[in-house]
């Protein structure tokens, strides 16, 4: 890509939920697994720029994500994932960059892949031990050296158990022993070991750990202090609420504790239950080993999901454990007396949980980590976004960071707002989001400022209605109007410099009924004002953690994860019924005065178009007919003279403006056999004579052209015909122009169902096609569900367009085009 003709400008998407998902790298870099791509973070980046780059590979849904233990001097780093599509991928980049490429992909594993840890050895070159875990109930080992991945042992499971936890370590400086711990859907841990000084390395299993009382989800070792002679610390995490310490001791002798029986938390024995204190004895590479039950960390309220350990620089150990009870805890032991104690305390109040999981329970932290520097820390929690603190020295306190967000399931819907000042996505994971520009930082980084709609069904289409409302349809008959806030308004006027001028009129701000769909606007509460709690049986009740108080969002920075599902709602204006069916496609005029909008349908009598007016929010009828089956697209040209469907039976259809109709709009022409397959989109082009573009699973774009009768120069008479057909090797899944020429040309973007993008330059007439290479860094890894050229009234004074790309592989995509290279492109 030398002439960087398209760039990538924005990427959002939401992180998996799984324990093992994610890794943050001691170069800073943090790895996360997001549907089937490895995204990539640098959470330090000043100002936030949020996801750097998507690693496409696997097929399924990524679980596990590991960096091999880095040291100062390596010139590569390593990534390992390992997928529900049951592979592993080994990828590798210079040390620093993110630009890492696929090196190796195995299939060894019989089922999804849960977990992965590595372990450096003691050698002059990088050499790592590798285990993987996986729902075949194996666990394998595997030796990495010199960029390549070996295959050493395949270990089953007795008793069997799916392995979701793993951790490896050395029992001493000298790495004459490997020390594996296993765990997963038991309640007891498997300790392997195995002599690292062995070219063909094979673990056996020594002793199982009980205790717990539910499925383990996460372990971690760590040395206690720097003294080559330190013991070994295993944490463990569980979803019976309690992570249990284990001492791994040299020699023959118990440690001191242990031998005297002085338990340091035995009086916090569970009730009627007595932690075990019993010895467990290892012996490997000729070194003895006792495993003793340390101690007994109680303070959370639900599942533990994990728990890991840092090591500050001044030697100071700390574990930091995260709940579903919407926690995350940080622990130390004292010094004095040795007792565990969970010194700060991160994340949700529980009295403010909130009785909806819509905008109040989060869900719980899946997973926790450590920065590499120990002073932040950073966790994902059920809408899959991040959340990230920073310790302050000076405050003594963990301050709250911008993170990332995104969608967690496909992006359904895209939608400019008509000055093209911010996008709107919807998506199946059912919530809308806001993204536009972070300009107050002077970076100009792109940013979710808002989550006006969190909805109870999976979310469809979506179209903006002038700057301050716009109109969704999901999987259910209705559609619901939405505008936006005061809160909101202002908000984005202060962090991203638009609108704001007409905020009076608008309500504060709008929460959601416990047991309700539609957000309500409400006023927002001063800081003192007194919350009361709700009462469950009232339908109307307001979720007491979604009340706004002002200073919510009195911020310059984009909002965290809590304030976004929480406090950014935009209250309902309207809801639109008539349709016997879940919605499928709707579309706004230019002037918005018109919404137009087609359901789900197997018979003419359901496959209607159905016009609202938005003055008075009443249906227009008749409703217009034309298909037989479902409706997947409707545009309205530039001029809103044309109203153009298309759908699965194969046909498009043009309504042409006819004011005298009761209807609005009449069936200028329909061509039933537009495409040899169901047309899936459609777009018009910014041409003076209409020409619009149909996109079908036939693998082609088609292309047609007006042309006027002889008879009259009339648009009520034009006749389209096909002016060109473009072949694209798979089903075409979107299409949209540029909304305006460039150089006498339209340009045209293409999305497909494997993932492909095109773009094209398209004479007025519809002929004359010049098609230009894309890179490959730009395609999806899954369909392109929905294209949205940013409108030319955002564009003034700038050289570059932008291009707005929903994937079913649920990330939303900014891609910037250089117009100078358009223009010599289309000479």
């Amino acid at each position: 890509m030398s002439a960087k003709w398209a760039s990538v400008e924005y990427l959002a998407t939401g992180a998996n939920r799984q324990t093992a998902v994610a890794d943050w790298s001691r170069s800073g870099l943090l790895a996360f697994g997001a549907d089937v791509n490895v995204a990539l973070w640098q959470p330090f980046d000043d100002p936030p720029k949020g996801i750097l780059k998507l690693l496409s590979g696997h097929k399924e849904t990524v679980k596990a994500v590991a960096f091999p233990p880095e040291l100062e001097g390596d010139q590569d780093a390593y990534l390992i994932s390992g997928s529900d599509d049951k592979t592993l991928i080994l990828w590798k980049s210079r040390r620093g960059s993110h630009d890492f490429c696929p090196l190796q992909t195995f299939s060894e594993h019989e089922g999804p892949i849960n977990c992965i840890t590595a372990a450096r050895l003691a050698s002059e070159q990088p050499r790592w031990i590798v285990a993987t875990g996986a729902a075949d109930a194996t666990i394998r080992i595997w030796m990495l050296e010199a960029g390549e991945l070996r295959l050493l042992q395949i270990i089953k499971t007795a008793p069997k158990f799916f392995p979701l936890a793993l951790s490896l370590a050395t029992l001493d400086d000298d790495a004459d022993v490997l020390v594996l711990a296993a765990a997963g859907t038991r309640d007891t841990i498997q300790i392997l070991t195995a002599d690292a000084r062995v070219d063909a390395v094979q673990f056996s299993v020594q002793a199982t750990l009980s205790g717990h009382e539910g499925w383990i989800r996460s372990l971690n070792f760590t040395k206690e202090n720097k003294d080559p002679k330190s013991d070994l610390l295993l944490a463990s995490a569980s979803q019976d609420k309690y992570v249990r310490i284990w001492r791994f001791h040299q020699g023959h002798e118990l440690p001191a504790l242990a031998a005297s029986g002085a338990d340091p938390s035995s009086g916090a024995f569970l009730p009627g239950k007595s932690p075990s204190n019993k010895a467990y004895w290892l012996k490997s590479a000729g070194k003895d080993c006792s495993i003793t039950f340390e101690a007994l960390l109680l303070g959370h309220e639900d599942w533990i999901y994990s728990a890991r350990w840092h090591t500050h620089a001044d030697g100071k150990l700390q574990l930091l454990s995260t709940s579903a009870d919407n926690s995350l805890a940080i622990w130390e032991a004292d010094p004095s007396s040795g007792i565990w104690v969970s010194t700060v305390r991160l994340g949700e109040i529980s009295r403010e949980k909130g009785a909806t999981t819509a905008t109040g329970s989060t869900g719980g932290f899946w997973t926790g980590l450590w920065s590499p520097d120990g002073n932040s820390v950073a966790c994902l929690g059920r809408t899959g976004s991040w959340r990230r603190w920073q310790y302050e020295p000076a405050q003594d306190s963990w301050k709250p960071c911008v993170a990332v967000s995104g969608h967690t399931k496909a992006v359904t819907g895209i939608s400019w707002s008509r000055g093209g000042d911010y996008l709107l996505s919807t998506s199946s994971d059912q919530t809308t989001r806001l993204h536009t520009k972070w300009t107050a930082s002077g970076a100009n980084t792109w940013h979710e400022m808002a989550r006006p709609q969190i909805h109870g069904y999976d979310l469809n289409c979506i179209d903006a209605l002038g700057d301050s409302q716009f109109v969704s349809g999901a999987d259910e008959k209705l559609m619901r109007v939405f505008g936006e806030p005061k809160a909101v308004a202002t908000l984005l006027n202060r962090v991203a410099g638009i609108g704001g001028s007409d905020v009076e009129h608008m309500p504060d701000a709008a929460n959601m009924p416990v047991l309700g769909l539609s957000n309500k606007a409400i006023d927002a509460v001063d800081e003192d004002q007194e919350i009361q709690p709700v009462d469950d049986r009232d339908r109307e009740a307001m979720d007491p953690a979604s009340m706004v108080k002002k200073s919510y969002l009195e911020i310059n920075h984009p909002p965290f994860e809590e304030t976004l599902s929480r406090h950014t709602l935009w209250p309902e204006v309207e809801k639109l019924y008539g349709h016997g069916y879940e919605l499928s496609c709707l579309a706004t005029s230019h002037d918005g005065k018109l919404i137009a909008s087609a359901c789900k349908a197997s018979s003419t009598n359901h496959a209607v178009i159905r016009l609202f007016e938005t003055e008075r929010w009443t249906e227009i009828r008749p409703p217009l007919t034309a298909h037989s089956l479902t409706a997947t697209r409707l545009r309205f040209s530039a001029d809103d003279n044309y109203l153009l469907s298309v759908g699965r039976d194969r046909q498009w259809a043009v309504f042409v403006r006819a004011p005298e109709e009761e209807a609005m709009y009449k069936l200028l022409q329909a061509n039933p056999k537009g495409h040899s397959r169901m047309i899936l989109d459609a777009a018009w082009a910014p041409c003076e004579n209409p020409v619009f573009a149909t996109a079908g699973r036939d693998k082609q774009v088609r292309i047609w052209a007006a042309a006027t009768s002889a008879e009259q120069d009339d648009a009520r008479q034009l006749q389209f015909t096909q002016a060109a057909a473009l072949p694209c090797g798979t089903s075409v899944t979107a299409v949209d122009f540029l909304p305006r020429l460039v150089h006498g040309k339209a340009v045209l973007a293409v999305g497909t169902e494997a993932g492909q993008l095109g773009v094209y330059l398209v004479g007025e007439d519809g002929s004359a096609i010049v098609q230009l290479s894309l890179p490959d860094e730009l395609m999806l890894p899954k369909a392109v569900l929905q294209l949205a050229w940013r409108p030319a009234a955002a564009l003034e004074g700038t050289d570059a367009h932008t291009l707005a790309v929903a994937g079913e592989d649920s990330t939303l995509r900014l891609l910037a085009f250089d117009e100078t290279f358009l223009r010599t492109a289309g000479q």
